[in-house]
């Protein structure tokens, strides 16, 4: 079968309702599936589609601030990228990568999720609602907290999120960090978190809900939860070398407890989030959409997998076994939105969520003891 040319696929959007502001301007790779691309999105001049993966739904906007390219990502319904470069991520509804973004592998937004100019994401997840400063760098993190859109947790500019460390035969990068979890995060009913401006973060790190980081410094220690923390800088002058420093016991024991995080993510996704769309969702973007979401989950974990065995210096680990816990609460397809129906959920089901997802990581844990 011939390929359509640029200016073929460029008419078939237009005649289906995609809003190409200026088509001369605009390219889409003969890789992308049109099918994809939904009417009432628009692409801006400077946009650029690349990869079979790429979905862009209803209402979405790319390239409102400036030329902005996509790859293998998907852009859920009513997201916005302003500006940037996203490959291999996921934005849900409403979600928005402001200008000059650079977003890599393994990052998804939840729903309203935010970052304001020249941010820099990898292997990073915000749940619904966090929102990122300007100039920022974060990689290898889970970052949640808040309620709304008006109660969120936010990361102030010039925050980085330090994943690399030095010592070993080349460094390594088993240094993910948890600011929230997983099984109360997703709930939407903590405490927000705010990690204060022009300040870093060493990892593997944990922060509690509700806790307030100053500005200016280097966080090297866990802060717990309903906590203000600053630290002093070290001063420091001593002999050095590259060598192994020692710290392979509590390393297995933050990753293996970062992975089982995400485990319990994905269990959620699969059991809560996909399990509540109707059969014509699942058909939809929407469903589309979910599917990248746990794949990405899925990625996600592989990529902590493969970091710890760097470190342990081994070429590679046992296979990890995940729990199979079924999950108490009553799922049933439905058109609500997931915000709306997280908000409808009584004490006593969230309390079980929280419990269900809480026994998963405990579990991955167990069942995947790593000698260092």
């Amino acid at each position: 079968m011939k390929k359509l040319s640029l200016v073929d696929r460029l008419e078939l959007l237009a005649e289906k309702g995609v809003d190409l502001v200026d088509p001369r301007q605009i390219f889409i790779d003969d890789q992308v599936q049109l099918d994809r691309i939904f009417p009432g999105s628009v692409l801006f001049p400077g946009v650029r589609l690349l990869g079979s993966g790429t979905v862009v739904a209803p209402g979405a906007k790319l390239g409102s601030e400036g030329p902005a390219t996509v790859v293998n990502s998907i852009v859920g319904e009513g997201a916005e990228i302003a500006s940037g470069f996203v490959t291999d991520s996921v934005l849900l509804s409403k979600a928005r990568i402001g200008s000059n973004g650079h977003i890599r592998g393994g990052t998804l937004l939840e729903e309203e999720a935010s970052t304001a100019h020249a941010v820099g994401l990898k292997h990073t997840i915000l749940t619904s609602f966090v929102t990122l400063g300007s100039l920022i760098n974060c990689c290898d993190c889970f970052i949640s907290g808040g309620r709304s859109r008006s109660n969120h947790t936010e990361v102030g500019s010039g925050f980085i999120h330090f994943n690399f460390t030095p010592w070993g035969e080349a460094g390594d990068k088993a240094t993910p960090s948890l600011i929230g979890d997983v099984p109360q995060g997703v709930f939407l009913r903590q405490e927000r978190i705010f990690i204060g401006g022009i300040s870093g973060m060493v990892g593997p790190n944990r922060i509690g809900y509700g806790t307030f980081t100053v500005a200016g410094q280097v966080i090297r220690s866990d802060v717990g939860a309903g906590r203000i923390h600053a630290e002093k800088l070290r001063e420091i002058d001593a002999p050095w070398t590259f060598e192994a420093r020692g710290l392979s016991g509590p390393r297995v024991e933050r990753n293996l407890e970062y992975v089982g995080q995400l485990a319990a993510l994905r269990s959620w996704y699969v059991s809560v989030r996909k399990a509540r769309l109707t059969s014509e969702q699942r058909q939809s973007h929407l469903g589309m959409t979910m599917d990248a979401a746990i794949h990405l989950i899925d990625s996600g974990m592989s990529e902590r997998w493969f970091r710890l065995a760097q470190f342990l210096g081994v070429s590679s680990l046992p296979a990890m076994q995940l729990p199979s816990i079924a999950c108490p609460l009553a799922i049933e397809p439905s058109s609500m939105s997931h915000v709306e129906w997280l908000r409808t959920l009584p004490d006593d089901a969230v309390d079980a969520g929280t419990d269900w997802l809480q026994t998963i990581v405990q579990e991955f844990v167990g069942n995947n003891q790593i000698r260092s």
